[in-house]
Order: C-alpha cells, then structure tokens, then sequence
C-alpha cells in the first residue's frame, strides 16, 4: 500500500493511501475531538466538530472523511479551528432541549463532554420555538427522547451497518428534521427486542434503556 507523508501541527506523520487526517492524526497521537463519528461506521461528516486547517484550503474541512495526500499539512489547534468547533457545540447545545440537567444518564453525553473539553459555556442562542417531543416508551428495549437527539446520524448508521436492520432513517427538512421509524410511526418494532445497538452508538440519552419496571 502506497505511503503518505503529512505534517500535523509541525509533526510529520506517515500515513497510507485512503487513509483519512482523523486516522492519520490519531496514528501521530494527536487528538481530534468527534461527535457523529465512530471508528465502526462509515464517516458521515455531519457535526463539522472534527474539522481541521488544511494549507492551500479555501475552507475548514472534516477530518472524519478527507483523505490525506502527499505533502499535506494540517492544523487541528488554530484559532479559526477552535471558534468553528466551539460555534458548532453551541448551536447543538443549544437544540439539544430535554431534562438534561436531572437526567441521570446526562453524565454519560458525550455533547456535554465535548462542550467542557472546549470550554463552551450556556448557549448565546435562543431558540423561539424549541424542539420538543414525547419520551416513546412503546419498544420494552428502547426508550426514545427525540428532544435530547442531536441528528448525529449514528444510530440510523448502527442500525443500517451494524445490526443489519435498516430500521431508522432521517426524515423531514430543517427545524422539522427528525430521526424516525417507518412512516413517523412507533419504534414498537419485533426486530428491536434485545438488539440495543442504537442504543450503544447514541451519544446523547436520547435513546436509552427503558426503567425498570416500564412494559
């Protein structure tokens, strides 16, 4: 396979073709912060939280999907770098309605996380109309909490590539933009029973496991 050399924040790293600069930087030990991306799926590039400076770019690009190629050089820390991730999490956070706050699952949000790595306080933003959704609790396995889904995509990918089922898609436009089942109907589906695997790749708690004691 043929090599690549780049340069990553002054560092030179060797890569392989088809490798994309989130690979190439995590083989030099350089973190990029992610949030629609699993290694396990297939790069989607949605969030925009993993973009990077590339010299001779006219703009930031998603790490998660460019390929790397001969001589490139790459910044993952610059200034415009930095603002463009933080005004992402912002916006997301501020979509992201639902009881956060008294959740006990909220530790576990990966959106949150991202927001303390990057130091991005309350949201500036206000949201006239904010996204609100009932808490579907018709599946025995899944709980659904679509106000805390932030359209990342990565369950409709699990779904699809990992558990084969091809149960979920995103519908709709804009504001109305939606992770849904079928027609907009009830995850009450055979197929889902024990399966969990949208569960696993969630980063938020949108989905999650049903209380104890809930069907």
């Amino acid at each position: 396979m043929k090599q690549i050399k780049v340069q990553i924040n002054g560092k030179a790293i060797s890569g392989h073709e088809g490798m994309t600069i989130l690979e190439a930087a995590d083989q030099g030990g350089i973190h990029i912060p992610t949030l629609c991306h699993r290694p396990e799926l297939t790069p989607s590039g949605v969030c925009r939280v993993c973009v990077v400076e590339v010299k001779g770019a006219p703009r930031l690009v998603a790490s998660c999907h460019t390929p790397i190629s001969e001589g490139m050089v790459i910044v993952t820390n610059s200034q415009p770098v930095m603002e463009a991730r933080r005004a992402v999490v912002e916006l997301l956070l501020t979509g992201h309605t639902g009881s956060c706050v008294v959740d006990s699952e909220a530790h576990s949000c990966e959106l949150h996380k991202l927001a303390a790595e990057l130091e991005v306080g309350q949201p500036r933003f206000q949201v006239k109309k904010p996204r609100f959704y009932p808490v579907e609790e018709a599946n025995k396995s899944v709980r659904r909490d679509m106000s805390k889904c932030i359209l990342c995509g990565r369950c409709v990918r699990a779904c699809r590539q990992i558990a084969k089922k091809d149960i979920l898609a995103i519908a709709y436009r804009g504001f109305a933009t939606k992770v849904v089942v079928d027609c907009d109907g009830s995850l009450n589906k055979n197929e889902c029973i024990d399966c969990g695997v949208c569960i696993d790749f969630c980063p938020t708690s949108a989905l999650n496991k049903p209380a104890k004691g809930v069907l």
